[in-house]
């Protein structure tokens, strides 16, 4: 049995089908809340609804489990993200309970750049919960990554909406050059399902990233081709885009970005591009060929497609209630 934490979140529902798509037995973790859990829809898998703080719960989530897949952070929350109970105390409580349960194997996924010494609390938080994981004497893989794009992530549908909501001008962090290197979700996914099956990787600390490096003007440039959106990009320096952004995700609801965001791209945070394929024998998919998902389908298509469903749809009652009058 294998317990996935963040099952949720946009890599947790990739990993979940291909774990499914492998006959493989899952159990998620997920917290308490009011709102119904986002799992692929179609796929059978155990719940648990526990929170990392409970050690009780997480040990009773633990039985029959042999690996755990530990996705769950609290970044995507933006202003209101527990980086310290979450991503810190909640991998420290997760490896104890793990290393007492006599897991046998614990996948991580990082960030590149985590650290404890970071400056940024993201990674920061990242860097202790590897830590965290490291000693609790429990087999494990860490695999730090890029930026993860992919339908409904925190990066390329954010700035899509961001762009959506701006009129006509952009604005972007100025300064020093910042690489940013796009890792496609589906090739996360199969690093982990490949690690699962590969006794080497116990232990080991994997550093991945996609096989493009791009600046954030060119990532812009990227998704306004892709969602035909045309803007006006200028450089606004990091301080006032980051006050700029705080003020606009505390007055505006479910506002798409975060400080958080600008952490992500602040630094270059990339790896060879060779690393993923020689650890793993995987290409990574190009950045620009993988984001359909943001394209945006015309109101009157929309229109037309739900209006062929109905016309079917009723369509097929007559003539069953034709067939059964007959019969």
């Amino acid at each position: 049995m294998i317990l996935v934490t963040g099952a949720t979140g946009f890599i947790g529902r990739a990993l979940i089908r291909q774990l499914f798509e492998t006959g493989r037995q899952v159990r998620v973790l997920i917290r308490p809340s009011r709102r119904s859990p986002r799992l692929p829809k179609g796929v059978p898998v155990e719940v648990a609804v526990v929170s990392l703080a409970d050690d009780k719960a997480i040990q009773t989530a633990l039985k029959d489990v042999d690996t755990i897949i530990h996705l769950a952070g609290s970044e995507s929350q933006g202003r209101d993200a527990k980086l310290s109970a979450v991503d810190m105390r909640g991998t420290q409580n997760l490896s104890r309970a793990a290393a007492e349960a006599g897991i046998k194997r614990m996948i991580y996924v990082s960030h590149l750049g985590a650290s404890r010494s970071s400056g940024f609390p993201v990674f920061k938080a990242k860097g202790i919960a590897e830590e965290h994981i490291r000693r609790s004497g429990v087999p494990f893989t860490i695999i730090r990554t890029s930026l993860v794009f992919g339908p409904e992530d925190h990066f390329t549908t954010s700035l899509a909406r961001l762009l959506q909501m701006s009129p006509f001008f952009f604005p972007f962090p100025s300064g020093e050059r910042t690489v940013i290197q796009p890792l496609w979700v589906e090739d996360l996914a199969s690093v982990i399902m490949w690690s699962l099956n590969n006794e080497n990787t116990l232990n080991q600390t994997y550093e991945i990233g996609g096989s493009e490096y791009f600046t954030i003007r060119q990532i812009l440039e990227i998704i306004m081709q892709a969602t035909h959106r045309p803007h006006l990009l200028f450089e606004l320096h990091p301080v006032l885009l980051r006050a700029l952004i705080v003020t606009l995700e505390t007055f505006v609801p479910n506002y798409p970005a975060s400080s958080f965001w600008l952490d992500y791209v602040s630094i270059s945070r990339t790896c060879p591009v060779d690393n993923l394929p020689d650890a793993f024998g995987l290409m990574p998919a190009r950045f620009a060929y993988r984001l359909d998902y943001l394209k945006r389908t015309p109101w009157y298509a929309e229109f037309w497609d739900r209006a062929i469903k109905r016309i079917s749809e009723t369509t097929g009652k007559v003539l069953e209630s034709i067939r059964t009058f007959r019969l």
